[in-house]
C-alpha cells in the first residue's frame, strides 16, 4: 500500500461538504518549536482536495498540522459580528507509518468541531 494524507470538510450545521475552504498543511518540528508550510489547498464542491495532501513520495514521519480557515466559509450565508466564535482550526497529529493512508477529516459548524483518523 502506498502512503498519502487526504482530508475533507463536512458542514455539520448545514449538513453538506464545506466547499471553499482554505487549508494549510505544515510540518512541525516540536524539538526546536518551527514549523515549515508545505503547501495550501482548498477544498471543492465535495468538500474535499483536488488531489492528496501527501503523496506517496512525500510521505515522511513527523508531526503535521492542518490549519483548517472557516470564517470566511460560515460568513457567506451568516450573519457575523466582526469576530466570528471560529476562525481558523489547527489539527496537529504525527505520521509513523508512511505506507498508511492517513485521513483527518473535519466535521464543523460555527460553534464547534471535531475530527478523528479516518480511512
Amino acid at each position: 500500500m502506498s502512503g498519502k494524507l487526504t482530508t475533507h470538510v463536512l458542514d455539520t450545521a448545514n449538513g453538506c461538504p464545506g466547499r471553499g475552504i482554505a487549508i494549510a498543511l505544515w510540518k512541525l518540528d516540536p524539538k526546536i518549536e518551527s514549523r515549515t508550510l508545505l503547501k495550501t489547498l482548498e477544498t471543492n464542491d465535495d468538500g474535499r482536495t483536488d488531489s492528496p495532501l501527501l503523496i506517496p513520495k512525500e510521505m515522511v514521519t513527523g508531526v503535521y498540522e492542518l490549519v483548517f480557515t472557516v470564517d470566511e466559509y460560515f460568513a457567506s450565508y451568516l450573519p457575523y459580528s466582526d469576530t466570528p466564535f471560529l476562525s481558523k482550526i489547527p489539527i496537529r497529529f504525527g505520521i509513523n507509518d508512511i505506507y498508511a493512508h492517513y485521513h483527518v477529516p473535519l466535521l464543523v459548524s460555527p460553534w464547534s468541531y471535531s475530527t478523528y483518523r479516518g480511512s
